[in-house]
């Protein structure tokens, strides 16, 4: 079944440049995994600094592996003193049939 998620998080003032050149450079990694569905990044409309991340991996392993990979956790390091949380909100959701 595939692992589907969004991930939000808000950058601080002054950083939302930096934090989207980061996050392009990142899903581009992201989306040449072997086991990734589709890694889309949007903004806000109403508030630009809002970022949502729309994830999929084809299976509950595919998404491990993806949280395994050498360039996850220094992006989120670099990223976490730029957003206003203490880190991605992740929200997993389940297909409607």
């Amino acid at each position: 079944m595939t692992k589907t998620l969004l991930a939000e998080f808000t950058a601080r003032e002054g950083a939302r440049d930096e934090v989207a050149r980061m996050i392009v450079e990142y899903a581009e990694k992201v989306r040449q995994e072997e086991g990734n569905v589709a890694f889309v990044v949007y903004t806000k409309a109403a508030s630009p600094r809002a970022f949502w991340i729309f994830e999929a991996y084809r299976d509950e392993d595919a998404f491990q592996t993806h949280l395994k990979a050498p360039y996850g956790g220094p992006f989120n390091t670099a990223l976490a003193p730029l957003i206003e949380e203490d880190a991605s909100v992740l929200t997993f959701l389940d297909a409607v049939s």
